[in-house]
């Protein structure tokens, strides 16, 4: 079977992890911050914070920017639970805004009309928005900020898939539109650590609030305390935290891994475009890459043309398995889900995320994918379109 998505680890990264093994510290040590340290340097931004997962930071972030029961938080549809759940995490509320057409991110005019009408209705607005960089192509963020300073709601970049990527020819991640971004390293990202996360802001404050909540809501500065430490062997619980810490043996695998990070960018573009090639004549819709996004392609989302092709979106993905592609898709609704549905929502309230659903199919995509199992993938996608 051909995965959608592989994890490349060389002996470098094996030795970077056997020397944390050897070393005196495997879980909080140096390795760490000098992991957060090189993805300030990477995402040209103030803070990062490691963790476990990038549901973590999420959840995290929701936290440091004050998130609560009587909030609201709205993002796309078309996204892992992951970045509706982390709202619930907080007790608020979750809402989506519909997908564009052409991206499959979150779509900034249906997100201004949105607000407008629930200005001008009286309802809740969102504190915080949420949009996902879905496959690694960034949102229009530059229009998202705009919105976010005239109604008043922060901003969270799950850029989950979007490490390396570029907005506008800066980073990802270096958050000039938005207060905190998430990247994950799960073993099918750009880059992994096993499992785990980041969040980076500009923001110390921030930061430094998703430090202390990351670890059970534990400090051991001074002036951090409420009074003098009781000695050298004193800490003090200032909140009430998680145990969301990332490890120096995962810290090391992600360093070790971040130096090939424009390299991994670089052929996964590379691959894209040779799938752009060998598409060029099917009943298929390819990813549209927008001028102001350099991708980092964690995805290669193919959509089908019903109208084109009498091959069902069910039958292509079977067939495709059955002939040892593992094809997969990326997203089923989060508004679909049961557990959402019993919150109120239903189908038909987001149809563009809905249409989305029956013609998407994710084709494998990773930095050791063979040519040759790229031309076997099209012509087997091929001929099951032309029954």
């Amino acid at each position: 079977m051909i995965p959608y998505g592989f994890q490349d680890i060389t002996i470098q990264d094996i030795d970077a992890v056997t020397a944390v093994l050897k070393s005196n510290f495997l879980t909080q040590g140096p390795v760490i911050p000098s992991f957060e340290k090189a993805i300030t340097n990477k995402c040209k931004v103030n803070y990062a914070v490691a963790v476990n997962s990038a549901t973590s930071a999420l959840h995290l972030a929701c936290l440091a920017l004050g998130l609560g029961k009587d909030d609201v938080l709205w993002t796309t549809p078309i996204t892992f639970v992951a970045s509706a759940n982390c709202a619930l995490y907080c007790g608020a509320t979750v809402d989506f805004v519909d997908i564009d057409a052409k991206t499959y991110n979150l779509c900034p005019e249906k997100l201004e009309k949105k607000l407008e009408l629930v200005s001008t209705s009286g309802g809740k607005l969102p504190a915080v928005v949420v949009p996902v960089h879905l496959s690694g192509q960034s949102c229009n963020m530059e229009k998202l900020h705009t919105l976010s300073v005239r109604y008043g709601f922060k901003i969270i970049e799950d850029a989950s898939h979007a490490i390396g990527a570029k907005y506008k020819n800066k980073p990802v991640g270096n958050c000039q539109y938005s207060d905190i971004t998430v990247f994950s390293f799960h073993p099918v990202k750009i880059i992994t650590t096993g499992e785990g996360g980041v969040a980076v802001t500009n923001d110390k404050k921030l930061a430094d609030k998703m430090r202390l909540l990351r670890s059970h809501g534990i400090t051991r500065d001074p002036e951090l305390m409420t009074h003098e430490p009781h000695g050298p062997w004193y800490y003090q619980q200032t909140d009430l935290g998680f145990n969301y810490r990332m490890t120096d043996i995962q810290a090391a695998l992600g360093l070790s891994q971040l130096e090939r990070l424009d390299k991994y960018i670089d052929k996964r573009q590379s691959l894209a475009s040779q799938y752009d090639k060998l598409l060029a004549e099917l009943p298929v819709t390819r990813p549209y890459q927008h001028p102001d996004s350099y991708s980092s392609y964690h995805l290669y989302i193919i959509r089908l043309q019903p109208d084109k092709t009498r091959a069902s979106h069910p039958k292509v993905f079977s067939f495709l398995r059955k002939q040892g592609i593992g094809v997969n898709l990326h997203y089923i609704p989060v508004h679909t889900q049961p557990y959402y549905q019993q919150a109120g929502f239903s189908y038909g309230d987001f149809p563009e995320a809905e249409k989305y659903y029956t013609e998407a199919i994710s084709l494998p995509l990773f930095p050791k994918i063979k040519p040759e199992e790229q031309t076997y993938i099209v012509n087997t996608l091929k001929q099951v379109l032309s029954t």
